[in-house]
């Protein structure tokens, strides 16, 4: 059967709206095309001719369908999320009265702990921002998010009235129109500077797009992925810096007051997840801080129970 005419109509819509005005990249659209073309066979198979006939039930009998072929919970929650974007898109232009998708619950996945670099590593990678596309711009671009750890989209939207070069201090707007400042090292200073000094957009964003306002999200990312691939370091994205920027700063003696500050989070429960320490920085500093890890000769005590008598 040939997919209904208003629901392949309003995905070319939504499919063009992606490439032209988000200007996403040509495997993100193929992502989503693939994950609403199974959508669109299950409607069709339901007798579902045109989106807004669409309920919150139908997608989440669907879930549960793609569940049963056996795809994992974070393919079927990418899933969702197409979707989601799908009909979002068609209540905003209003072609549709409401919007299915919006209280459809995906399938709760498991907790990860964000992934930081090693030191040496994160000094690679930012230092091969340096042989990068447009050098100078790459290396102020890595130098922020390992620096600062900026979140990709406040990065974009940095301006240079945002940024005292004096002071080494640049002012962020977080999420939830929420602002904060940032201090930022000597190394940041000299790519800053040598990036404004050559782009001459002192009253502009800091980093401008091809075709004017902000950098786009996108480019971010491939300038991450290209300085990664340089340095060796895999599977690196402008999140794993911002983990790396907090995870540092706490090995070095940062509180999680003052990380709370600079990460911009409004709970310091969500710092305290964010930043999982290793196992072996805890070892390490329990060895170096507390007197019952030590021997008489100060060296680590290990199987010597001269100092915890039995009870």
């Amino acid at each position: 059967m040939l997919m209904q005419e208003k629901i392949s109509v309003s995905l070319d819509l939504f499919f063009d709206h992606l490439r032209f005005e988000k200007e996403a990249s040509p495997h993100t659209v193929t992502n989503y095309s693939v994950d609403l073309a199974q959508f669109a066979e299950f409607l069709e198979v339901q007798g579902i001719d045109a989106p807004e006939e669409v309920e919150g039930k139908t997608i989440r009998s669907w879930l549960r369908e793609m569940m049963g072929y056996g795809y994992a919970k974070t393919s079927a929650a990418r899933k969702l999320s197409s979707v989601r974007s799908w009909f979002a898109f068609l209540f905003d232009r209003g072609l549709i009265p409401s919007d299915p998708a919006k209280g459809v619950r995906g399938p709760k996945l498991p907790s990860r702990l964000a992934r930081a670099l090693s030191r040496e590593d994160a000094a690679r990678l930012v230092e091969a921002g340096q042989s990068g596309e447009d050098p100078l711009r790459d290396s102020a671009v890595l130098e922020l998010l390992y620096g600062c750890g900026l979140r990709i989209a406040e990065l974009a939207a940095l301006r240079w009235q945002d940024v005292d070069l004096d002071e080494r201090m640049v002012r962020v707007l977080g999420k939830g129109s929420k602002e904060r400042i940032v201090p930022f090292g000597t190394c940041a200073l000299r790519a800053l500077g040598s990036w404004r000094d050559s782009a001459e957009t002192e009253n502009g964003h800091v980093f401008p797009g091809q075709r004017g306002g902000a950098i786009a999200v996108r480019t971010v990312h491939r300038i991450v992925r290209r300085a990664a691939l340089k340095a060796g370091v895999a599977n690196v994205t402008p999140h794993v810096l911002r983990h790396s920027f907090a995870t540092h700063l706490l090995e070095g003696g940062a509180s999680l007051r003052v990380l709370q500050e600079l990460l911009g989070h409004e709970s310091l429960l969500t710092t305290q997840h964010y930043l999982a320490v290793g196992a072996d920085h805890l070892r390490k500093s329990y060895e170096l801080a507390h007197p019952r890890a030590k021997g008489d000769n100060g060296d680590v005590q290990g199987n010597d129970d001269s100092l915890c008598p039995e009870e």
